[in-house]
């Protein structure tokens, strides 16, 4: 660790005018604190990491929406059943993460200081597209732990100021960045989760139905991947649901998504495999 001066105060390496990338400056400074210069020994399976799941993300006019189920799993064992995986990432985005839950909650903060480091610097916000690429490095420095099992796999949306709309990235294992169009899911649930998105899912989607198409997503993932944790009305757990608008990042409250929750449970006792779409 460098040492302090000896009048005590910062090092010098904090006095001056570094890049705007914070990853960038730990990297030079501290570059073993970075998620991805960790040392894993043995996989992931053998280590019996927790695993966070599934995540979905929809689009409608005016903004998106991002959800994520409760559950994080270790082997065939729930680790815990109320594990938050949607964060704000900065006033205007949100990062979601499914894979190894540890270096992804690590990577997650580092992104967040990552855009607010960047605002401090240059003095303005970076654009939708920027953040995306931002995450997208990040991802690809964690590619040594991918390789020994530590999987991390973000989704990331948010509202772009610039266009108006809400817009959704998705990533590889090697930091590849894709944008989606209209919903996207990831996570061990996400084939079940994107057939029911696919279903429900409408370009005229108000910001309410859009939040009734997630948790209708999640709870198709959650009835055929036991990974994925579906509305547990006994003990009051819901699924996590944040709105990116204009207005900017909104936690939706537990009582909201728990009214949605129960309605969607109470209608699948009459229709066990939900809501059908038209034919035509």
């Amino acid at each position: 660790m460098a040492s302090m001066p000896m009048g005590g105060g910062l090092p010098g390496v904090f006095m001056n005018s570094g890049p705007s990338s914070f990853a960038d400056f730990l990297g030079a400074y501290r570059p073993e604190l970075l998620p991805g210069n960790r040392v894993a020994q043995g996989s992931a399976e053998h280590l019996n990491i927790p695993h966070a799941t599934t995540i979905v993300a929809v689009t409608f006019p005016g903004g998106v929406i991002m959800a994520g189920d409760r559950r994080a799993t270790a082997g065939n064992v729930i680790a815990q059943r109320d594990i938050e995986k949607v964060f704000p990432a900065d006033e205007y985005s949100a990062v979601a993460i499914a894979g190894t839950a540890g270096i992804g909650l690590e990577m997650t903060r580092l992104f967040q200081v990552e855009l607010e480091h960047y605002e401090k610097m240059e003095g303005r916000l970076l654009s939708l597209e920027g953040k995306a690429n931002r995450l997208a490095t990040l991802i690809r420095g964690n590619l040594g732990m991918a390789m020994q099992g530590l999987v991390v796999v973000p989704l990331f949306a948010g509202y772009d100021l610039e266009k108006g709309v809400g817009r959704i990235f998705s990533y590889d294992a090697a930091g590849g960045r894709y944008e989606e169009h209209d919903f996207h899911s990831i996570g061990s649930g996400s084939v079940f989760a994107r057939g029911s998105l696919k279903k429900l899912w409408r370009p005229d989607l108000s910001e309410a139905d859009a939040r009734i198409v997630c948790v209708q997503a999640l709870y198709d993932a959650a009835d055929d991947d036991s990974a994925t944790g579906g509305p547990d009305l006994t003990r009051g757990i819901f699924p996590v649901l944040a709105s990116i608008t204009d207005d900017g990042f909104r936690r939706v409250p537990d009582e909201e998504v728990g009214d949605v929750a129960r309605a969607v449970v109470e209608a699948r006792y009459s229709s066990p495999g939900g809501p059908n779409a038209p034919l035509r």
